[in-house]
């Protein structure tokens, strides 16, 4: 494959689709919530994975696209998919013991990982002042949060506070192994497939020895958030994620995803009831504008 050209800064159509994506991921939270409802959280992250499969199969067989190499790309195509399938064990479970709107907060930490790991590991994207300031004030945000818990919180909302952040660990370093040893060798279809191929047996042993019981209940609203999950998000979305990736910047990606715990937070509050927090309303601004700063001095050099 011909490696794309990896553009240094975000084009508005690179923009508008980060924007409709972060509002997509947004409202997961809160089907992920639903969904947990009547389907065991690990039980639904593999039906995802395995739906999301089928439509990445059936995309690759109408674009003659090749499913899978047979070469060191096969390898890192494990990895990611062991990442990726750690990663949303963690989130699944943790929405069990914590707010949607917590979590949105706790997972995108991811940029934090994207920009320290990207110092050491992508040799173009070094920490600067001003993006440690950034990540100084974004971890304030989320200490605020973590500490200022909601009046109904229930004795085990640390446990998924804590899950939500190891799952911030993993996503920021699936995005940098993919940008590292994946991105311009393999089309992204391949990225995609692999990372929910490989998590599938990951997620389905989880849920083996956690889950002594899968389904609780079925009806429209479950299932509803189950296809939103499985092909919105899983496979629309993921895949768009994975073909900027591939030709964008991933710290510049990373920064833009402050929105989506914005838009957690609102849906959260919205369609679950949950309680907006003086914490929340504290932690929100200093978690976007840490990230924002993270990266704020190169984009700003391009206008």
């Amino acid at each position: 494959m011909t490696a794309p050209e990896n553009k240094e800064y975000l084009d508005f159509e690179a923009i508008l689709t980060l924007l409709i994506l972060m509002v997509l991921w947004g409202f997961n939270y809160a089907a992920i919530k639903y969904s947990n409802q009547g389907v065991s959280p690990a039980f639904t992250s593999t039906v995802r994975s395995v739906v999301a499969s089928m439509c990445g199969v059936l995309y690759c067989v109408v674009k003659k696209q090749r499913l899978l190499h047979t070469d060191i790309m096969l390898l890192h195509g494990f990895i990611v998919g062991l990442l990726f399938g750690l990663e949303f064990a963690c989130i699944y479970f943790g929405l069990v013991y914590t707010d949607a709107a917590r979590s949105a907060v706790f997972v995108y930490m991811s940029p934090f990982v994207v920009a320290v790991g990207a110092h050491f590991l992508l040799r173009d994207d070094r920490l600067t002042f001003l993006k440690v300031v950034g990540l100084l004030l974004a971890f304030g945000g989320v200490i605020s949060v973590f500490y200022g818990r909601p009046k109904t919180a229930s004795n085990t909302m640390l446990i998924g506070d804590l899950l939500q952040i190891a799952a911030a660990f993993f996503w920021g370093a699936t995005t940098l192994y993919i940008k590292r040893f994946m991105a311009g060798k393999i089309h992204p279809i391949n990225t995609f497939l692999y990372q929910l191929f490989f998590s599938i047996p990951i997620l389905l042993a989880v849920s083996f020895l956690f889950e002594p019981r899968w389904v609780y209940r079925i009806d429209p609203y479950v299932l509803g958030s189950i296809f939103y999950q499985s092909v919105v998000v899983a496979f629309a979305t993921y895949f768009v994620w994975f073909k900027l990736i591939h030709n964008y910047s991933v710290s510049r990606l990373s920064s833009f995803t402050f929105f989506t715990p914005v838009f957690g937070v609102f849906v959260g509050v919205l369609f679950l009831k949950e309680e907006l927090t003086v914490s929340l309303m504290i932690g929100l601004p200093l978690v976007s504008i840490g990230i924002f700063f993270v990266n704020w001095k190169r984009a700003a050099s391009k206008v």
